[in-house]
């Protein structure tokens, strides 16, 4: 009863604030750099974690804080709710998102987000789309940004996985740049397209940057997918039956 009472809380909230807020803030950045947007668009994601620690009870620990990068990179970021979405941002600084530009259609969130400088792509483009991904990543990277990415594209479940794809490893290969993989267990308090969320503690591992130099693109993907799925492991022990199952291959 407690955790519908908080979700109700939550929506209503953000349903209350959100329009005006986002209204303002398109009228607002129309004129201003991408840079300055970004910033004018953290008192409200600052505000949404708030209310996602405070009030839907859901913060988080944060684990290889040591692997946090002091230099623009790529983060190939496990994803299993719009949890990560909100709170990766506090984490990251200058985080950016690769998003589907389906969601630019989304009343008030959609429109704002179509004002920052998250790199939109076309999932139906096919090569094109991969090529804008380079493209804008490799221009968002040189300007200083952290290009978050989900290299399986979808959310998958607790404890499940999606066929990893290569688009973002193309963007490392090309822009020299190293990846940071990063595992999480949000969907166990905030499951894919839940409207009610249980409290809890999530758990966000940051692993080693990859460094691309010598590697092909195929090369950094595996080692990434291989970090976090080994990890996956680590932080939810009791969704997997083999707990070793995608742990990280070594040379002899």
């Amino acid at each position: 009863m407690l955790s519908f009472l908080r979700s109700l809380l939550f929506l209503l909230i953000l349903l209350i604030v959100t329009p005006p807020f986002t209204l303002l803030f398109i009228l607002v950045c129309l004129p201003l750099s991408h840079h300055t947007r970004l910033r004018l668009a953290q008192p409200w994601v600052r505000f949404a974690i708030g209310l996602v620690k405070h009030v839907l009870g859901i913060p988080y620990r944060l684990i290889g804080a040591e692997n946090l990068p002091e230099r623009p990179v790529i983060v190939f970021a496990k994803h299993q709710s719009a949890w990560e979405t909100l709170v990766l941002q506090e984490i990251f600084k200058d985080a950016i998102f690769v998003w589907k530009k389906e969601i630019r259609r989304l009343p008030f969130f959609g429109w704002a987000l179509a004002m920052t400088p998250m790199i939109e792509i076309d999932r139906g483009a096919g090569k094109d789309a991969i090529r804008h991904l380079i493209e804008q990543g490799r221009s968002r990277l040189d300007d200083g940004y952290t290009v978050i990415i989900f290299p399986e594209g979808t959310r998958a479940p607790p404890g499940g996985k999606n066929r990893y794809k290569g688009g973002g490893a193309l963007l490392a290969a090309a822009a020299g740049v190293p990846v940071v993989p990063l595992a999480l267990n949000s969907g166990e308090f905030w499951g894919r397209n839940a409207l009610f969320k249980k409290s809890g503690m999530v758990t966000v591992s940051v692993g080693p940057a990859i460094d691309p130099r010598g590697l092909s693109a195929s090369e950094i993907l595996l080692r990434a997918e291989h970090w976090i799925e080994h990890e996956m492991r680590n932080i939810s022990p009791h969704l997997y039956h083999d707990r070793h199952e995608g742990a990280p291959q070594t040379s002899t």
